[in-house]
């Protein structure tokens, strides 16, 4: 039988089939469930009434009670407007319609009370709220609801009359007959302990508030249950994982400790011992390694990666690179080369530009064993590349990976599942790594190596640019080179931002005697890497570029990044394209060039990248303006579809959901207790059509 919750939202009154399917198409709205859980972004407190004379511009809304004095239509055709005289005892305001012109004049009348509900706008010395709510004046309506509910909609929505004011009715409708099917999700011991608001509760205030202290115990009810439920899920894919996926034992580290003592090229990092050791522990506990090395640009992962590597090979088994780029992977190609040959390991490299002669010998050898190291692409995932023993692979940049394409390179081992190595220059904050990541064990390389300065930044205004030009000449002069990133490559009409084409002629005319290179993404890959490899060798002084070199290019001799429209960018792509710079001894810069006029938002990210180049607080800043979905690109399984939580501002909601779902798990890891009955009903319930991605990465 239907549970309630599971019947199509077409059957509840007020909707049909055809604002259903609207229902479907604009909000994802398709069952009783779907609605119930479809929360309010805000609220709206219509209980204070202002008088006219109290209207200031800076208000978000104002509620007012008052009589129209006249009607006024104005203009003709699809300029044709509606305008209203409101007033009180102390003033009056103009009430203004674009639309729906003869519907407001069939129902509004002069000289009745009515409450008027909108956001004010001052013209001059007058006041005007556009497109008003409008209801007569009733003892009931006087008294309002404490937190009237405004629900996100669409445009199309909208045009078809299904505004925030219509959701609200619908979700009165269902919460009439609801209330009797709504059953509680969490175990009494929990509710009691955390001193949370029961489900049904929860559920009626969220949606429709008697107090402001209400709704804050609704939104935490339901915040909690939400990422109680993800973290149960995380954790327990980790505990079976661990229990069914026996990695292979790693015990003989020999060329790890030859290299170390031979050939180790500096001296490494407190943090990357540390990991190197929690990844040798991994190997040696015979469960297979599910391990996230987060470390900023040029703190060292690569190294940790090759030790790791040479554990691995020390062992009899073969290692994979893979990583989003060709220009990635021949950047990490070229530099575990240097190490491998050092102790005579052979290494390819695989990618789609790979000619046939070379994947058949790179194919061959990967099927005898006798090539222990291959950096590739996603070329390394096709049916073709087979492997005698893949012991390891390490993945570079994760996010830029599907969880499909991971898999398949997971299921390249063969009696045994090899170990999984994922890397990451995009720093991850803690709360974002807890729920993408709550699976995987995290390691953290939080130092730069011996000799790095940190990054100065600065920012400039366009005013700015000769003295910015200045300092880049005397840069120059002392033998270094200059990155100069432009947001577009061609002048655009519909953006007032600066181009690169402009960018490069105006450098010319500024330094003319100087050599550039320009490289940008519609350029054929060879003419970019011809470029690239200019400025690599230190034939160009400038490289004028997109974002296209935000990965790829290592150049310790360039010591100055400048930024264009840097308010125009994201705060992670303002800090991956910092830490193209920095990577030699040298004192390094990074100069942010902005117009005059920047929202609060450009001002904290530009700010931001000023005062901290800790690429960790950086995301928290970052999460906190653009929340989870977009910082990742790539969505981990769904699980950053959140109805409620915000994982910029619930860390404290989400430490504690996780260690309560520890502390079930460590007492009843199978979820068989009595007292856990009501966790098992609803572990299940979400089981159904989910796959379990976490043993993959």
């Amino acid at each position: 039988m239907q549970s309630f919750f599971e019947r199509s939202i077409e059957f509840l009154k007020g909707v049909g089939p055809q604002r259903a399917e609207l229902l479907n198409k604009e909000l994802g709205i398709f069952k009783y469930a779907d609605l119930i859980q479809y929360y309010p972004f805000r609220y709206e407190d219509r209980t204070k009434f202002y008088k006219v004379n109290q209207i200031r511009e800076d208000q978000p809304f104002i509620q007012i009670i008052g009589k129209f004095i006249s009607f006024q239509t104005i203009g003709v055709g699809r300029k044709q407007r509606l305008v209203g005289v409101f007033g009180d005892e102390t003033g009056t305001v103009e009430l203004v319609w674009f639309q729906g012109i003869k519907w407001v004049q069939g129902r509004l009348g002069i000289g009745i009370p009515y409450i008027v509900f909108g956001k004010p706008s001052r013209f001059g010395s007058k006041y005007n709220i556009a497109h008003p709510e409008v209801e007569p004046l009733t003892e009931k309506s006087r008294q309002g609801s404490y937190l009237q509910p405004v629900y996100n909609t669409t445009e199309k929505l909208k045009r078809k009359f299904i505004d925030s004011k219509t959701i609200n009715k619908m979700m009165k409708m269902l919460l009439i007959d609801a209330v009797n099917h709504i059953n509680e999700t969490l175990p009494p011991q929990i509710i009691q302990q955390y001193k949370l608001m029961d489900k049904k509760s929860a559920l009626i205030q969220i949606h429709f508030p008697k107090t402001g202290p209400e709704l804050q115990k609704a939104r935490y009810r339901l915040k909690f249950e939400e990422l109680f439920y993800i973290q149960l899920r995380l954790l327990k894919l980790k505990i079976t994982r661990i229990d069914s996926f026996p990695g292979i034992r790693f015990n003989n580290s020999e060329l790890l400790n030859t290299y170390y003592k031979e050939h180790l090229p500096f001296e490494l990092t407190g943090a990357q011992k540390r990991v190197v050791k929690e990844v040798y522990q991994d190997f040696r506990s015979g469960k297979q390694m599910n391990r996230l090395v987060q470390g900023d640009v040029g703190s060292g992962k690569t190294m940790v990666a090759f030790l790791s590597m040479l554990i691995a090979i020390s062992n009899g088994t073969q290692c994979a690179f893979m990583a989003p780029t060709e220009i990635l992977a021949e950047q990490h190609f070229k530099g575990l080369k240097e190490y491998a040959d050092l102790l005579g390991l052979h290494i390819a490299r695989l990618t789609g530009s790979s000619k046939k002669s070379e994947r058949k010998v790179i194919d061959q050898m990967l099927q005898s064993g006798d090539l222990p190291i291959v950096v590739g692409t996603h070329a390394l995932l096709e049916d073709n590349v087979k492997f005698k023993n893949l012991g390891l692979a390490v993945i570079d940049e994760q996010h830029r990976f599907g969880v499909a394409q991971r898999a398949r390179l997971w299921k390249k081992g063969n009696k045994n599942h090899p170990h999984i190595l994922v890397m990451t220059a995009t720093p991850i904050p803690r709360t974002l790594a807890m729920t993408l990541y709550g699976d995987l064990d995290i390691s953290v390389i939080d130092e730069l190596p011996a000799g790095r300065k940190p990054i100065k930044t600065y920012h400039m205004r366009d005013s700015h640019r000769l003295k910015m030009f200045g300092f880049i000449e005397k840069e120059i002069e002392k033998g270094r080179q200059v990155y100069i990133v432009y947001p577009l490559i061609e002048e655009s009409s519909t953006l007032d931002l600066k181009d690169l084409m402009d960018g490069y002629e105006s450098i010319s005319r500024r330094f003319p005697n100087l050599q550039l290179s320009i490289v940008h993404g519609r350029m054929k890959a060879e003419d970019k890497e011809w470029e690239m490899q200019r400025f690599v060798k230190g034939e160009t002084h400038i490289m004028v570029a997109t974002t296209v070199i935000e990965v790829g290019v290592n150049v310790p001799n360039a010591s100055i990044m400048v930024i264009e429209n840097a308010e125009r960018f994201g705060l992670s792509q303002l800090h991956q394209l910092r830490g193209r710079v920095g990577r030699g001894a040298e004192q390094s810069f990074c100069i942010l060039m902005t117009g005059n006029k920047l929202t609060t938002e450009a001002k904290t990210r530009v700010q931001t990248m000023v005062d901290t180049t800790d690429g960790f607080k950086i995301a928290e800043v970052d999460l906190k303006l653009r929340g989870p979905g977009d910082l990742m690109g790539t969505q981990q399984s769904g699980l950053m579809d959140l109805m409620i939580s915000d994982l910029g501002k619930d860390t404290e909601i989400l430490k504690l959901a996780r260690s309560v779902a520890t502390e079930v798990l460590n007492k009843d890891p199978d979820l068989i207790a009595p007292e856990n009955a009501l966790i098992r009903r609803q572990v299940d319930a979400q089981r159904k059509g989910t796959v379990n991605w976490s043993r993959i990465s």
